[in-house]
C-alpha cells in the first residue's frame, strides 16, 4: 500500500482479474502518485490512502480534508465521470488505465456517502463521531432512531418541492403578521403611497416606481416591465419569468402578499429609506437550477418513513405485551416509601489532614420544589479517598406519589476543623437532615450530582448506578446546598471526579414503571367525585376567580410566597380558571401538590381540555419551574401556532430550555428540530445556538446529538455552515495576532494576515454567520482593523456578493463568553417588537430636513435605549460602547454586565445613575438649547415614560424569557435571585400611575446626576489613552 515508482506501472490492468493493482492518482495539488492496493479496495479507501501518503510529497500543505474531494475516472465509454458512490469497489468500476483523479468538491456537489457525511458532521460538531459511537447509551440509540425518522419524513417532503418551495425553504420570506400598514409608517407617508427602486440584474438600469399599500410583488414586476419596454431594453416581457430580490441580500419578495407586509419594506420605510429590489430572472436562481438538475438526474430511492416508524414503535414502546415473562408493577400501585441503598463513594477530593467526616445530603425534587424531607448521612474520614456506607435510606414519600420527573439530588460534603472556604459554613448536619451550629467545624460541599428516578422508557432505574459527580463551583450563587436545576448528565471526565454507587429498592418486581398517559387519564376519570381532590376546602362561592387571582396577577413574587390556604382556594376553583381566565394556568400549576398522584392525574386531565393560551404565557411553562411532561407538552401544543419570524425571536430561550429537559427525546426538542428542518433560516440560528455550547461538558451529549440530527437531516445546508466554521477559525487566528503588540502594529499584522492568499480564500462566497441573508464575496483587508477594548475585537469588512451594494461589517470578539450579550441583544429585539406593536415609535412631526430627521432619530433611539438599559440593568456604560449612526440613531454595544451587576473600583460603584442621560444628549435632543423645559425635551421624557409602561405591560413575558435562562451557564443569571433586579425595575405590583411616578423619579435622578456620568466617561477615556 506504499507509493511505487513509475517504472512499475502496467497498462494492461484488468485482463486477468489481478488481486492487486497499481493505481495512478492525480492529486489536487498538481502532483501524481502511484499506489499499490487490492483490486477490491473501495473508492473511499483509495481516496483516504492517497490523502494519507500525499504528506510525503511536496506541496502537501495544499491538500485539504478528504471530505473536500471527489474521485473521478475514465469509464468504458471514454468519458470522465465522478464516482459518486464511494462504497463501490475498484474492480467493479474498472477505470480505464486505472487512472483516477481527486478534484475539489463544489458546494453544489452532493455528499457522496454516509461515511463522508458522518466525518463532516463530526468535524462540525467539534467532537469525533467515533467518540460518540463508543460511548452510546440505549437512550442515545433510541433518540437517534426517532430523530432519523423525523428527518427522513421531512427530507421526503423536501424531495417533492417545486423550485419556489425550495427557494422558500432556503430563503424564507419575512412577513409581518398583518397586511395593514403600521402607524409608524403611515405617519411618514402621504396618501399611503411610497417609492421603490427596481434595478435590472447585471445592468445599471434602474427605475423608481410609486406603489400603494395594496400593491403586490406581481404588480410591481408588471410596472417595472412596462418601464423596461419603454426604454427599449431587450429582455423577456413575461412577468412570470421574474422574481423580486432584495438588493444586497438573499431575500425575495413573491407571493400574493401586499408589499407593505414584507418586513424588509417596513424596515426601509421606518428608517426613511427607499426600498431597493432587483428584477431577477427566475432561471438564474440557484434553487431553480438545482430543481431542474434533480428532475433530469436519475431518480433517488426515497426514505420509507412508514416502515421506519413501525420498526421504531416495535423496538421502543414498552408494554406488558413486549415483556410477557417479566413482572411489571406500576409505581402508582406501590404504597411503600421510596427507598435506596447507598453503597460507597470513590475518588473523593477531600482534605485528608483536617477532615473529620465525609457525608452525603440526599433530596428528592420536582423542578425546584422539594418533595419530602432531605436525608443526610456521614462517616469518619480516613486516609484514602474511598468511603463505604452500605446504608438503606427511606424517604417520607410513597412510591405511588413520586412524579414522573422526580430528580434525586445528591451533595458530597466534608466536615473539617475550623478552616473555611468560599462555600463553607459553620454548620453540621444530623442524620435526619436537620442543621445545627458548631463553631469548631465547617462544612464544605465538594461535589454534586443529579439523576432521574425513572429512565426514558418510564421504568424505575435498576441495578447498580454509578453517578459521576460535578465539582461544586465557587461561583454558584445560591444559599441552597442542593443544585436541583443542574444537569442530570454524568460528568464525562470519569477518572477525575468522585463517583457514587447506589441502588433503588425494587419491591420484589423485575420492572417498576410509571403509568402511561392513558392510565393516568383513566385514573383521573375515576376521581371525578372524589372529595379528597377539594382538600376539604370550603371556599367562598361569592368570590370570583378574578378577585381571587388579582393579587397574583401583578406580582410574580407573591406566587412563590402563596399561603397554603390561598393555594387550596385556587385549586378548588380550577374549573372556573379554565373557563374564565385560562391564561392564568401558571398560577394554578403552583397550587398543585405534585407529590400527590390524584392531583397529578387531575391536572393531566385538565390540561387535555385546557384552551390554547398566548405565546407569552406558553413560554413561561417551559422554564425550570414546570418539569411535568404534560405541562410542557401543552406548552408546545400552544407554541405550534407560532409563525417562523416569531419563533426566531424566542429561539434562544427555546434552545436554552432544552437544558432543563430530563430526557433526550421530548416534545420541545422534536418541535424545534422540526421547525429548523423546515426553514433553513431557523436551522442556521439553531445550529449556531447549539454549536456555541459544545465546549460545555454537560451539554456535549445532548447538543451534539441534536447537531448530528439536524446536519444529517439537511445535507444541502452542511457545506454552507462548514464554510462559516472555517472562516471563524481563520478569524480566531487573526484575533490571536491582534493581542501581540501596539494598536498600529497589530492592525498591519491583521491586514497582512487577511491579504495572505491561503487565508483570504476562506472568506470567499460565504454567508454572514450573524445573518445568513447577507452573502460575502470576500474580505476587504485594507478596511479591517483592531478595536481598542481589552479583548482586542476585530473590525472586519466584507465585500457584498451583490454588485455595488453596501459592505458587510462585523465585530469579531474572541476570548469572552458572549452568550450574555446575545441574551441582551435578543431582549432588545423583543422590546423593539413590543414598542412597534403598540405604535410607540410614531413621529411627532414630519420634516424633510436632514438635520431634523437625524435629531428625531437620535431622540427616539435614545429614549428606547434609556428605558431598555434601565429595565435590563445594563452596566459598564461609557463612551466606547455607545455609538451613533450617520442617520442619527443611537445604539449600544458590549453587554457583559446586566441585571444590576455594576462594576466597582476599590469598593466604590462606578455607575450611580439608573441610565445614561448626559448633558450632551440633552443638548442634541433640544437642538442646541440647554432648556430642559423645551418642547423637544418634554416630548423625549414622554416617550421614555410610554416605552417603560409598554414594557411593564408585558412584564410577565420579559420575566419568563429570563427565567428560562436561569441555570443555563450565564454568570449573572444563575439563580432566582438574579431576577430580583427585573422585578424591582418593572414594579409590577404598582398601579399604572404609581409606576409612572416611580419612573419619573428615576428619570429625574439620572438627569440630576448626569455630571457623574460625564466624569466617569472622562476618567475612562483618560485611562484608555494612557494604556495605548
Amino acid at each position: 500500500m506504499s507509493p511505487l515508482s513509475i517504472s512499475s506501472f502496467s497498462f494492461d490492468i484488468w485482463k486477468n482479474d489481478p488481486p492487486d493493482v497499481h493505481i495512478m492518482v492525480f492529486l489536487p495539488n498538481g502532483l501524481m502518485m502511484l499506489l499499490h492496493m487490492p483490486s477490491t479496495s473501495t473508492i473511499r479507501d483509495i481516496k483516504l490512502e492517497a490523502i494519507k501518503y500525499s504528506k510525503n510529497y511536496p506541496l502537501y500543505t495544499l491538500i485539504k480534508d478528504p471530505c473536500n474531494y471527489e474521485v473521478s475516472g475514465i469509464t468504458n465509454f471514454a468519458s470522465i465521470e465522478p464516482f459518486t458512490d464511494e462504497s463501490k469497489r475498484l474492480c467493479d468500476l474498472q477505470p480505464y488505465f486505472c487512472l483516477i483523479r481527486l478534484t475539489e468538491r463544489s458546494e453544489s456537489t452532493a455528499i457522496s456517502s454516509d461515511y463522508e457525511l458522518s466525518k463532516m458532521v463530526s468535524n462540525m460538531i467539534g467532537k469525533s463521531f467515533e467518540e460518540y459511537s463508543s460511548q452510546r447509551s440505549p437512550e442515545e440509540d433510541d433518540f437517534r432512531k426517532r430523530m432519523t425518522l423525523l428527518c427522513d419524513e421531512i427530507e421526503l417532503e423536501r424531495s417533492k418541492f417545486s423550485w419556489s418551495e425550495k427557494l422558500l425553504y432556503e430563503n424564507p420570506m419575512r412577513l409581518a403578521n398583518t397586511p395593514v400598514m403600521p402607524q409608524i409608517i403611515k405617519a411618514r407617508l402621504r396618501n399611503s403611497n411610497f417609492l421603490i427602486v427596481v434595478k435590472l440584474e447585471n445592468d445599471e438600469t434602474s427605475f423608481t416606481i410609486q406603489v400603494n399599500e395594496n400593491h403586490t410583488p406581481k404588480t410591481l414586476i408588471d410596472s417595472a416591465l412596462s418601464k423596461v419596454r419603454k426604454s427599449q431594453i431587450k429582455v423577456s416581457d413575461r412577468a412570470s419569468d421574474y422574481i423580486l430580490k432584495v438588493r444586497g441580500r438573499d431575500e425575495y419578495l413573491f407571493g400574493d402578499y401586499p408589499l407593505i407586509q414584507f418586513i424588509y419594506i417596513q424596515e426601509s420605510l421606518s428608517g426613511s429609506d427607499v426600498p431597493n429590489v432587483v428584477l431577477k430572472p427566475i432561471h438564474t436562481l440557484q434553487s431553480y437550477i438545482s430543481y431542474k438538475q434533480e428532475l433530469n438526474a436519475a431518480p433517488k430511492r426515497p426514505p420509507k418513513p412508514d416502515s421506519l416508524r413501525s420498526q421504531n414503535q416495535t423496538n421502543n414502546e414498552l408494554t406488558t405485551a413486549t415483556l410477557p415473562k417479566r413482572k411489571i408493577k406500576m409505581s402508582w400501585d406501590i404504597e411503600q416509601p421510596f427507598r435506596l441503598r447507598l453503597q460507597r463513594i470513590d475518588n473523593v477530593n477531600c482534605d485528608l489532614v483536617r477532615g473529620i467526616k465525609i457525608g452525603i445530603h440526599i433530596g428528592l425534587y420536582h423542578g425546584e420544589r422539594r418533595l419530602c424531607a432531605h436525608h443526610s448521612t456521614d462517616i469518619p474520614s480516613s486516609n484514602n479517598r474511598s468511603f463505604t456506607f452500605e446504608q438503606d435510606i427511606a424517604f417520607d414519600i410513597q412510591m405511588q406519589n413520586l412524579p414522573r420527573m422526580t430528580r434525586l439530588c445528591i451533595v458530597i460534603y466534608e466536615v473539617t476543623k475550623t478552616t473555611r472556604s468560599k462555600k463553607s459554613s459553620n454548620t453540621s448536619s444530623s442524620r435526619d437532615g436537620t442543621i445545627y451550629k458548631d463553631s469548631n467545624v465547617s462544612i464544605n460541599p465538594l461535589a454534586w450530582v443529579n439523576t432521574t428516578l425513572f429512565d426514558y422508557k418510564h421504568q424505575l432505574k435498576k441495578g447498580l448506578l454509578n453517578l459521576y459527580t460535578w465539582t461544586y463551583a465557587d461561583d454558584i450563587q445560591s444559599d441552597e446546598i442542593f443544585h436541583p436545576l443542574g444537569t442530570i448528565e454524568p460528568n464525562p471526565r470519569k477518572d477525575e471526579c468522585a463517583v457514587i454507587q447506589l441502588t433503588f429498592h425494587n419491591y420484589g418486581y423485575d420492572n417498576i414503571q410509571y403509568p402511561s398517559e392513558e392510565l393516568v387519564l383513566l385514573h383521573a376519570s375515576h376521581l371525578a367525585n372524589n372529595e379528597t381532590l377539594s382538600r376539604n376546602n370550603t371556599e367562598d362561592a361569592s368570590i370570583s376567580v378574578s378577585q381571587m387571582l388579582s393579587q397574583y396577577l401583578r406580582s410574580i413574587n407573591k406566587i412563590f410566597e402563596m399561603h397554603d390556604q390561598d393555594r387550596n382556594d385556587i385549586w378548588a376553583k380550577r374549573y372556573d380558571i379554565k373557563a374564565e381566565v385560562p391564561e392564568e394556568l401558571s398560577i394554578l400549576l403552583h397550587c398543585v401538590n405534585w407529590n400527590e398522584r390524584d392531583e397529578v392525574a387531575e391536572m393531566w386531565s385538565l390540561l387535555k381540555q385546557w384552551p390554547t393560551i398566548s405565546v407569552e404565557r406558553s413560554l413561561e411553562l417551559l422554564d425550570y419551574a414546570y418539569p411535568d411532561p404534560a405541562v410542557r407538552n401543552f406548552a408546545i401544543r400552544c407554541l405550534r401556532l407560532l409563525k417562523d419570524e416569531e419563533l426566531l425571536l424566542y429561539l434562544l430561550q427555546l434552545v436554552q430550555a432544552m437544558k432543563h429537559e430530563s430526557y433526550l427525546d421530548c416534545a420541545l426538542v422534536s418541535f424545534v428540530l422540526e421547525r429548523a428542518l423546515r426553514n433553513q433560516r431557523i436551522g442556521h440560528y439553531f445550529f449556531w445556538h447549539l454549536r456555541s455550547e459544545m465546549q460545555t461538558p454537560s451539554m456535549q451529549t445532548r447538543f451534539g446529538l441534536l447537531l448530528e440530527a439536524y446536519l444529517k437531516g439537511c445535507k444541502p445546508h452542511v457545506p454552507l455552515l462548514r464554510k462559516q466554521l472555517h472562516a471563524l477559525e481563520k478569524l480566531k487566528q487573526g484575533s490571536m495576532l491582534a493581542k501581540k503588540g501596539s494598536k498600529d502594529k497589530v492592525r498591519n499584522l491583521l491586514q497582512d494576515f487577511l491579504h495572505n492568499q491561503r487565508n483570504s480564500g476562506v472568506f470567499q462566497s460565504i454567508q454572514n454567520p450573524l445573518n445568513p441573508s447577507f452573502r460575502c464575496k470576500g474580505v476587504k483587508p485594507e478596511k479591517c482593523k483592531v478595536m481598542d477594548s481589552k479583548m482586542r475585537p476585530l473590525w472586519i469588512v466584507f465585500e457584498n456578493a451583490d454588485q455595488n451594494c453596501n459592505d458587510i461589517y462585523i465585530i469579531f470578539k474572541n476570548g469572552d463568553d458572549l452568550r450574555q450579550d446575545m441574551l441582551t441583544l435578543q431582549m432588545l429585539r423583543v422590546m423593539d417588537q413590543l414598542w412597534k406593536n403598540e405604535g410607540w415609535l410614531k413621529e411627532y412631526n414630519r420634516t424633510e430636513e436632514e438635520m431634523n430627521k437625524a435629531i428625531n432619530e437620535f431622540t427616539l433611539s435614545c429614549a428606547g435605549y434609556c428605558v431598555a438599559t434601565y429595565v435590563l440593568g445594563v452596566a459598564d456604560r461609557h463612551s466606547d460602547n455607545i455609538m451613533v449612526k450617520r442617520n442619527g440613531q443611537l445604539f449600544h454595544i458590549d453587554f457583559g454586565h446586566i441585571l444590576g451587576h455594576f462594576k466597582e473600583k476599590f469598593g466604590v460603584r462606578r455607575e450611580r445613575v439608573p441610565f445614561v442621560l448626559t448633558h450632551d444628549f440633552v443638548y442634541v435632543i433640544n437642538k442646541g438649547r440647554g432648556d430642559r423645559m423645551a418642547e423637544e425635551f418634554r416630548y423625549f421624557q414622554d416617550k421614555c415614560e410610554q416605552a417603560f409602561l409598554i414594557l411593564r405591560k408585558h412584564g410577565c413575558l420579559i420575566l419568563s424569557l429570563f427565567s428560562m435562562m436561569i441555570s443555563t451557564g450565564l454568570p449573572e443569571l444563575s439563580s432566582e435571585k438574579d431576577l430580583n433586579y427585573l422585578k424591582e425595575t418593572l414594579v409590577l405590583e404598582y398601579t399604572t400611575e404609581k409606576a409612572r411616578e416611580h419612573f419619573r423619579s428615576k428619570f429625574s435622578e439620572a438627569l440630576a446626576n448626569s455630571w457623574k456620568t460625564s466624569l466617569n466617561w472622562a476618567s475612562h477615556n483618560f485611562s484608555k489613552n494612557n494604556k495605548q
